[in-house]
């Protein structure tokens, strides 16, 4: 539940696997299915390492788990890897569960005021899946990979003359929440069954899923 009043809000910055869908075991399923290849070890060194690492991309993953395997990371290795976890994981996005309530949210907000889709899937791939899923006309900016997530909401604040202080990001990883502290943006935990830790140790307002917020008024009218 939320336990402290957001600001009077002039934009709101989702992420998006975990938050928008329920996509993180997808994630892990793919990581782990194209280093199964390796010993059962590997593997679920590299399952564990992805639930405990959200939000970060995938191109700085892979070198680890190739690390893991005994293999030395190289560019074309690299490319290699993150095509085939793209193959994989694309569609399989797209067929994910909703979290609850978020489409009522978007429906309900997007013409309030701008929102903007920050997360660490690929651009390309992001915006196929945005469009895929008829979500892409409610954000006003969609930024993913290569952009950091703390650059990308700066820059965003910035060309879109936003007040940062009145500004939202629900996420649901410690990357997100780094990425909002560093803007001053007020930080909103999505709860999920994989971030347990940051539950118990980040002092923010936290919701299960969308639901708390479509049946709240988040603006001053």
């Amino acid at each position: 539940m939320i336990t402290r009043q957001p600001p009077n809000i002039s934009s709101i910055f989702l992420d998006f696997d975990g938050v928008i869908k329920e996509s993180v075991s997808v994630k892990s399923e793919a990581f782990t299915k194209i280093f199964s290849e390796f010993d059962p070890s590997v593997a679920e060194k590299v399952r564990i390492h992805h639930e405990n690492n959200g939000g970060v991309p995938r191109f700085d993953k892979i070198p680890i788990y190739l690390t893991m395997a005994g293999v030395e990371p190289n560019n074309r290795l690299i490319s290699q890897y993150a095509l085939e976890f793209s193959k994989i994981v694309k569609q399989k996005v797209v067929d994910s569960d909703w979290v609850p309530g978020v489409q009522s949210f978007l429906e309900k907000y997007h013409g309030e005021v701008p929102m903007f889709l920050i997360t660490a899937t690929p651009q390309d791939e992001i915006e196929d899946i945005a469009s895929a899923l008829g979500i892409k006309n409610f954000f006003s900016r969609i930024i993913g990979f290569p952009q950091k997530k703390s650059d990308a909401i700066k820059k965003i604040l910035e060309d879109f003359c936003l007040v940062k202080t009145q500004s939202i990001m629900i996420g649901d990883t410690i990357s997100d929440y780094d990425a909002a502290s560093a803007n001053d943006v007020f930080f909103i935990l999505r709860k999920t069954a994989l971030n347990t830790d940051i539950q118990n140790s980040l002092k923010c307002p936290s919701i299960q899923d969308f639901n708390a917020l479509v049946s709240i008024e988040l603006f001053n009218r």
